[in-house]
């Protein structure tokens, strides 16, 4: 059966894709990788069939023994792109999901310089790939789409790993927005975007350069899309219960019906952000190793959306708990 590496596999994300992928399957082995194996002792035996290594991408790590892994889930930071390098070597399927839109550039020249011979899927997006893909879902319904605005909050009470709390310190500042068709970088602080959230309230939020901005680009060639990212309470929060991941989605532009409409897509993940992460992770984990019962995927580069059905992957979402609600307006 296959064998998936985590790396960071005991950390709040990493942890959460090793519980998901045993949930839907009992064979896999699991390989849980850092600094300190110890801390990931007690979580590879509630999993079962896992096992802990130690890990640490600031020294070598061509030694380690990789023939009879499958894939590699990198749930830290690789600055130096050391485990991508592995996986293109030696022919192991690789997810990543730290890489905003201005890193990917070496990543790419060494894909085209070796090309990958398993599934190399770089899930940079928000929550790896959930907004994207039920953006897409929200999209079905115009035959025109003039502008896509997505937004994630983040909930000061939610608890969160080391690397994702340093990643969101460093997310706010070089944004990647499409503007009237046109690319362009600019200072987050100064293009902040009110986002009305499920209460009516507002929040002040700041443009990223995650992944769903091209992503959506390419799949729906809307001229405006940004994303934002905004602090405040979560839906979860709000109501007395924990902190919620909670997504935003409003999309404008000519409906099927000819009419001009827009469509306000709202998603909370009541367990929080390194839940839905996760989720974005094990639908991509479902279909490069067959486990969604459709054909493997072929040696490429992907996106979520150039991998994933979306009507499944929303399935998916709903039955471990995600809510989504949409609301259609015609104007």
């Amino acid at each position: 059966m296959a064998a998936i590496f985590i790396a960071g596999g005991y950390g709040i994300v990493g942890s959460n894709i090793a519980r998901h992928v045993r949930k839907i399957n009992k064979e896999i082995e699991i390989i849980i990788a850092g600094r300190n194996p110890d801390k990931g002792a007690a979580l590879a035996k509630e999993l079962g069939n896992a096992r802990t290594v130690y890990l640490d991408l600031d020294k070598s790590i061509e030694s380690y023994d990789w023939g009879q892994i499958d894939l590699i889930v990198a749930a830290l930071q690789d600055p130096a792109d050391a485990l991508i390098d592995v996986a293109l070597a030696l022919g192991i399927a690789h997810i990543g999901i730290t890489k905003l839109a201005d890193e990917l550039t070496p990543f790419l020249f060494s894909a085209l310089r070796t090309p990958p011979s398993r599934p190399i899927v770089p899930l940079g997006h928000s929550q790896s790939g959930v907004m994207t893909l039920l953006a897409l879902k929200a999209a079905e319904a115009f035959s025109r789409i003039d502008s896509i605005e997505l937004a994630g909050l983040y909930d000061d009470q939610e608890q969160m790993g080391p690397m994702t709390v340093g990643d969101a310190e460093g997310f706010i500042g070089r944004a990647l927005l499409r503007q009237n068709g046109n690319w362009i970088w600019v200072n987050a602080n100064q293009h902040p975007r009110k986002v009305r959230l499920s209460d009516g309230s507002c929040l002040e939020g700041l443009p990223m350069g995650l992944l769903d901005v091209p992503s959506l680009a390419a799949a729906t060639h809307a001229p405006n899309i940004r994303f934002d990212f905004i602090q405040g309470e979560s839906i979860g929060t709000k109501t007395g219960g924990q902190a919620s991941q909670d997504l935003y989605i409003e999309i404008e532009g000519i409906l099927k019906s000819g009419l001009p409409g827009k469509q306000r897509t709202i998603v909370s993940d009541p367990k929080g952000q390194a839940h839905l992460t996760a989720l974005g992770v094990l639908v991509v984990i479902e279909h490069i190793l067959g486990l969604d019962g459709k054909q493997t995927a072929r040696r490429a580069v992907y996106l979520p959306e150039t991998l994933v059905s979306t009507d499944a992957a929303i399935a998916r979402f709903e039955q471990f708990g995600v809510q989504i609600s949409s609301e259609l307006n015609e104007n």
